[in-house]
C-alpha cells in the first residue's frame, strides 16, 4: 500500500487514531489493594498516549477470572473509578484506549480464586507445565504451576456471558473508547475453541465450529449491544501453544470461520499474534519470543475480514513499515519497546535509540521502578 506509514492517521470504526502504532497489552501488576487501578497506572499509560491506540493490560471480569496477582478488575465501582483516572489521563494527552477484557479459565491457581476454589475450565484437564504469577506454599512471590480446574457447567457459561456484559457496561462508565476480548494465548475463550481440549458434550463443545465458537460469539454479541460493533476488537493467536494449548488440526478452519462471523457483525478489528512465550517454567525463560504468522495466512485474513487488522510479533520499525505496505494490515502492535520508551512513536519517527528495560521489573511491587521512571529521549 503506497504512501502509508506508521505515523499516518488511521480510522477505527468512527474513531480517528493519530497514527498506526499500537501499544500492545502487557500485564504489569501495579494495582492497589482490591485490584484497583491507581494514579501511578494513570501516569504510566498517560506517558505512552502518543500511541495511535493503547490496549490495556488484561482486566478481570470477576474474582474467579483472575490468573495472576495484582491484575486489575472492572467488576466493582472502586475499580471503575480507578480506570477513570487512566482513561482521563490518556484522553488528556490526545490518545485513545481500549480495555482488554479476559477470563483466564484454567490458567489460575487456587490461591488466587475466591475462597480457594479450583479454577474454571472448559474441561477438567490441567494446563500441565504452565505457570501463573502467585504465592507458593511458602508464601514466596513467584511463578507457580496452574491448578487442576473443574469443568464449568452449561448454566455457568450463560451466567458468565452476563458477567461480561457488566464488564462492558463498566468499561463504558470508565471512559474507555472500546474493548478488546482476549481470545488468545490459551485463556478461556481459546480453551473453548480448541478441538483437542474442548471435549464437552453440550452446545459449547465437540467438533462443531458453531459450538466451539458459541461462547465467544455470544460475548461478542453482548459487547456489540453495549458498546457498538466498531468499538469491539479481538486478540487471536491461531496456531499458538502458549499456556499448554495442544496442536489443533482444525485451528485454521476455526479461525477463518470466526473471521467470517466477526465480519458479518462488523466488529472494529482483529489483533493477530502467533506465539508469545514457550510453555514451561516461566522463571527459566531467558527471553521472550514472538513469532510471526505466515504471510499467506495474514493475507488470507485480509481477504476474509474487512475491518481493521492489527499485527503483533516482535516488529522493528522497518519490518512494521514493510508489513503496512503489503496492505494486509492497518496497524502494528509493539509491546516491550513501550516499557522502556514512553515516547516510542517519536523515537521511531526520528530514528532515536531505544531503551531496553530490565525484564526483572516487568512483574513487581517496586512501584515506579521500571514502570514510570523512563524518561523521554533528550536531544543533546
Amino acid at each position: 500500500m503506497e504512501n502509508i506509514t506508521l505515523f499516518d492517521p488511521c480510522e477505527l470504526g468512527s474513531k480517528q487514531l493519530n497514527n498506526r502504532v499500537v501499544m500492545a497489552p502487557m500485564t504489569r501488576t501495579r494495582t492497589s489493594p482490591g485490584d484497583v487501578p491507581n494514579a501511578m497506572m494513570a501516569q504510566y499509560y498517560g506517558q505512552r498516549a502518543s500511541a495511535g491506540l493503547i490496549i490495556t493490560e488484561a482486566i478481570d471480569v470477576a474474582p474467579h477470572s483472575k490468573g495472576y496477582l495484582w491484575t486489575p478488575g472492572i467488576y466493582n465501582s472502586e475499580q471503575v473509578s480507578g480506570w477513570q483516572l487512566v482513561t482521563e489521563e490518556i484522553h488528556r494527552h490526545g490518545g485513545k484506549v481500549f480495555a482488554q477484557i479476559w477470563h483466564v479459565g484454567r490458567m489460575a491457581h487456587t490461591s488466587l480464586m475466591p475462597d480457594g476454589e479450583v479454577p474454571w475450565g472448559v474441561t477438567d484437564e490441567q494446563a500441565v507445565g504452565s505457570d501463573v504469577f502467585a504465592h507458593n506454599s511458602e508464601g514466596k512471590l513467584t511463578f507457580v504451576r496452574a491448578s487442576k480446574p473443574r469443568q464449568i457447567s452449561t448454566e455457568e457459561i450463560s451466567d458468565l456471558v452476563n458477567v461480561f456484559r457488566t464488564a462492558f457496561k463498566n468499561a463504558r462508565k470508565a471512559g474507555f473508547d472500546g474493548v478488546e476480548l482476549h481470545a488468545a494465548n490459551g485463556y478461556l475463550f481459546e480453551q473453548f475453541m480448541n478441538t483437542v481440549l474442548n471435549t464437552r458434550d453440550d452446545q459449547y463443545g465437540g467438533q462443531s465450529l458453531e459450538n466451539r465458537t458459541r461462547f465467544l460469539l455470544e460475548v461478542v454479541d453482548v459487547a456489540i449491544e453495549e458498546l457498538g460493533a466498531g468499538s469491539i476488537g479481538l486478540r487471536l493467536s491461531p496456531f499458538g501453544h502458549y499456556n499448554s494449548m495442544p496442536d489443533d488440526p482444525h485451528g485454521e478452519e476455526t479461525f477463518f470461520y470466526l473471521c467470517h462471523e466477526l465480519q458479518k457483525r462488523g466488529v472494529g478489528y482483529i489483533h493477530l499474534l502467533y506465539e508469545l512465550l514457550p510453555s514451561g517454567n516461566m522463571e527459566q525463560v531467558t527471553e521472550f519470543k514472538e513469532l510471526h504468522l505466515p504471510d499467506d495466512f495474514v493475507k488470507k485474513s485480509r481477504e476474509v475480514f474487512k475491518g481493521a487488522i492489527i499485527w503483533c510479533g516482535s516488529f522493528t520499525k522497518e519490518k512494521a513499515q514493510a508489513a503496512l505496505e503489503t496492505g494486509w494490515v492497518d496497524m502494528i502492535a509493539f509491546g516491550r519497546p513501550f516499557v522502556g520508551n514512553p515516547d516510542l512513536v517519536a523515537r521511531m519517527k526520528n530514528n532515536w535509540p531505544l531503551t531496553v528495560a530490565d525484564r526483572s521489573t516487568y512483574y513487581t511491587r517496586n512501584g515506579e521502578i521500571g514502570y514510570i521512571d523512563f524518561p523521554n529521549y533528550q536531544i543533546s
